[in-house]
C-alpha cells in the first residue's frame, strides 16, 4: 500500500495518502453530516458541515496518530519504519525488517489499540468536563464532535485487538506463540491461519446483515473480511517464501556472468544492441575499467526518444555511489529488504572492491522455483 499522495514528513516518517482514502473522507463527512443532523437539525447546514469536516480531520490525524505509535516504538526497538499511508480502511505504517524477538513484535502489536482507546477516554473525558452526560445527547457541536472521536477511537481499538493477523491482535497473538513456542516462522503461519478465519466470518457477517436489509454497511464488512484475507493469505505466502531463505547468502543465488557497457555509449546504440536483444534488464556500466554505475530500463523510459542518439548511458544510469551494494556474504533476506526500501530490482555484489556479480529478484525468484518454499 503506497502513497498516492505525499503530505511530508512526522518525527523522520514519510506520511501519505492513497487514492482510496479520499473516497473514504467523502463517506465519513456525509455520514457525520447526516449524523449530527439528526441529533439537532436547529444547528444549521453551515455549521453542521463545519462540525462534520472538522471531526473527519481529527479522525484521521487519530488514524495517522494510531500508526505513528507503531513507528515509534518499532524505532525504539531498532527497526525503521519507512512510510506511513492512510487509505481506505485506515492507515498501515510500512515497517522494514521483523521483529527480532517476541517481546518487540507484543510491544509494536500493542501500542497501537493503547493509542486508540488513549484517545478516546481522551476526548470522552473532555466532553465531560464540557457538560456532556452519558445518558444525555450532546447538546453543543463540540460535545458531539468529541463523543463521536471517543467512541469510534474505542471502537478501533476493540477492532484492532481481534486476534486475526495482520490486525495488531493478530501480532500480539503471533509475539505470543511466539514466546511459547520459540519459532517464529511458525506463529506467524499460525497467527495468518487464524486470521484467514476471522476474514471468513467478516464476509460471511457481511453478507449476512447485507441480505437482512443493511446494505452498504453489511457489504463494507464483507470487504474488510476480503482484504483481511488477502492480507493473511500473503502473510502466510511470505513467511513460506522466507523461511526458504533464511540460510542462504547472496553468492548462493547471485549472477556472476554480468554484462557490462562503455558508459560513452548511446542510449541509441544500448537499447537497439543490447536491450532488445536478450532477456536482460540490468546492466554495469564502466569505462577505463572503472564501475562507474548501473542502466536499467527505468532510467532510459525518462528520456524522450529523439535525444536517445544524442545522449550516453553515463548521463543517465544510476551512479554506484547512490547505490547499496552487498557482499559476498550478505544475507539474502537483507538483501530484498535493501531492494525493497531503495526501490530497485538489483543490487551489485561487490569484494575488495571488485565486482562479483548481481543479484536480482529475479534471481531469488529462479532460487525459490528450482528448490521449492519451505513447508
Amino acid at each position: 500500500m503506497k502513497s498516492n499522495i505525499r503530505l511530508g514528513r512526522l518525527f523522520g516518517v514519510e506520511v501519505g495518502l492513497h487514492y482510496s482514502w479520499l473516497l473514504i473522507a467523502m463517506l465519513i463527512t456525509l455520514s457525520l453530516s447526516d449524523h449530527f443532523h439528526s441529533m439537532n437539525a436547529a444547528w444549521g447546514p453551515g455549521l453542521i458541515w463545519a462540525t462534520s469536516l472538522l471531526t473527519a480531520g481529527l479522525f484521521f490525524a487519530t488514524l495517522l496518530a494510531h500508526e505513528l505509535s507503531h513507528a515509534l516504538v518499532a524505532r525504539r526497538r531498532g527497526i525503521a519504519t519507512r512510510s506511513i499511508t492512510l487509505f481506505a480502511l485506515g492507515g498501515v505504517a510500512q515497517i522494514e525488517g521483523e521483529p527480532a524477538d517476541a517481546s518487540t513484535e507484543f510491544w509494536i502489536g500493542i501500542i497501537g489499540p493503547i493509542a486508540s482507546a488513549s484517545m478516546g477516554l481522551l476526548s470522552l473525558g473532555i466532553a465531560l468536563v464540557l457538560g456532556w452526560r452519558p445518558s444525555m445527547q450532546p447538546g453543543t457541536p463540540l460535545q458531539a464532535m468529541l463523543v463521536w472521536l471517543g467512541f469510534i477511537n474505542l471502537g478501533l481499538a476493540a477492532f484492532n485487538m481481534i486476534p486475526g493477523f495482520p490486525l495488531d491482535g493478530g501480532r500480539i497473538l503471533r509475539a505470543i506463540i511466539w514466546r511459547i513456542t520459540g519459532k517464529q516462522d511458525r506463529s506467524t503461519k499460525v497467527a495468518a491461519r487464524i486470521g484467514q478465519g476471522v476474514a471468513v466470518c467478516f464476509i460471511i457477517a457481511g453478507l449476512l446483515r447485507s441480505f437482512s436489509g443493511q446494505g452498504f454497511g453489511g457489504l463494507w464488512i464483507s470487504f474488510i473480511g476480503w482484504f483481511l484475507l488477502q492480507a493473511a493469505g500473503a502473510s502466510y505466502s511470505n513467511v513460506s517464501l522466507t523461511s526458504g531463505l533464511r540460510n542462504l547468502q547472496v553468492k548462493d543465488v547471485m549472477t556472476r556472468d554480468c554484462i557490462t557497457i562503455d558508459g560513452r555509449t548511446n542510449i541509441e546504440h544500448f537499447v537497439q544492441d543490447y536491450l532488445l536483444q536478450g532477456g536482460r534488464r540490468c546492466f554495469i556500466v564502466e569505462e577505463n575499467n572503472q564501475i562507474l554505475g548501473l542502466i536499467t530500463q527505468n532510467e532510459i523510459t525518462s528520456i524522450e526518444r529523439a535525444k536517445w542518439p544524442f545522449t550516453t548511458i553515463d548521463e543517465v544510469m544510476r551512479p554506484l555511489e547512490e547505490l547499496h551494494t552487498v557482499g559476498l556474504a550478505t544475507p539474502v533476506l537483507e538483501a530484498l529488504e535493501t531492494m525493497g526500501r531503495d526501490d530497485v530490482n538489483q543490487l551489485p555484489v561487490v569484494a575488495e572492491n571488485k565486482l562479483e556479480g548481481v543479484i536480482t529478484r529475479g534471481n531469488v525468484m529462479q532460487f525459490l522455483r528450482t528448490h521449492g518454499p519451505a513447508p
